[in-house]
């Protein structure tokens, strides 16, 4: 049989697609910034997953004060409290909501300085602070005196700030995060689509194993700089892999314009937000499987 017809129809039937497709994703609350996004989601091999605020709700709130300091536990976090406000960083949060909430006064900061993938540094009363995780002992040449205590919270499930005063650590702290309600039914879905998972987070590795494994997640990367992560993805579209990367923070930002599908959430900073390709709007990962399901059916 030898059928020979006019392509209109092909013509008309492939924008009609992309456009009832885009409706499909809004009314998911899926915001779709590029057509070709849903001819190319089908084709992802790995899925790169941040964790705080992504694969957990980056709500944190302190949980335990290791205090060596001889200041009480409010003068303490009313200094790291001062700092903190000038961080976007989501570990941030805590100190801002227990600030508030216990109604310390905000200290003058002087020489105020982000410090990627590590923390912060700043002066106050003519003290020099330095607060992050324990990458701040190799940048600075410094000794780590409390590693057991710091094990012992990361076991717990804690992310760990060290607060330390002109070069010596009088405080270690434990921050604690919630996981999001269906990150464990996303991830098994996910892996039902033959997705490879990868969780990809500056905390230190005890606790994000902890947390991947409560959701299914085998292969993590912790510890990580940006310019770590955006390495990784570098070194996955090498291999000849289509990578999705899923973050919300300014850390994750150069992960997401690199990726070849970058989504965040409608909660991320601005940055992150300019950098993807697509934005949950919900702050629903269910919203990832979603845009996987849509987009196979626009190829059908």
């Amino acid at each position: 049989m030898l059928v020979c017809a006019c392509p209109c129809a092909l013509g008309l039937a492939t924008p009609l697609a992309i456009v009832i497709s885009e409706g499909l994703c809004a009314k998911n609350g899926i915001l779709v910034k590029k057509s070709e996004i849903l001819e190319n989601a089908n084709k992802i091999d790995v899925i790169v997953l941040d964790k705080t605020g992504t694969l957990t709700y980056g709500d944190l709130r302190i949980s335990k004060i290791i205090n060596n300091s001889g200041y009480s536990n409010n003068s303490l976090l009313g200094i790291v409290s001062s700092l903190e406000s000038k961080s976007t960083h989501p570990i941030a949060s805590a100190f801002k909501s227990y600030a508030s909430n216990n109604g310390l006064k905000s200290l003058d900061v002087s020489d105020f300085k982000n410090l990627a993938g590590i923390g912060l540094s700043g002066v106050i009363n003519e003290k020099a602070y330095l607060i992050g995780n324990n990458k701040i002992f190799d940048k600075y040449k410094l000794d780590n005196n409390m590693f057991k205590e710091e094990k012992e919270l990361s076991l717990d499930g804690n992310s760990i700030v060290y607060v330390l005063e002109n070069g010596k650590v009088i405080a270690l702290i434990g921050v604690k995060d919630i996981i999001r309600d269906n990150a464990s039914r996303v991830i098994k879905k996910l892996k039902q689509i033959n997705k490879r998972m990868i969780m990809l987070t500056g905390d230190n590795e005890i606790t994000a194993k902890i947390i991947a494994k409560s959701i299914g997640i085998k292969e993590v990367i912790a510890n990580v700089s940006p310019k770590d992560k955006s390495n990784k993805i570098k070194e996955l579209k090498s291999k000849d892999l289509k990578v999705m990367m899923v973050g919300d923070g300014i850390n994750d930002a150069p992960s997401l314009s690199l990726a070849d599908i970058g989504v965040s959430l409608n909660s991320a900073i601005d940055i992150a937000a300019d950098s993807a390709d697509v934005i949950l709007m919900r702050n629903d990962l269910n919203s990832i499987y979603n845009l996987f399901d849509i987009s196979r059916k626009t190829l059908a």
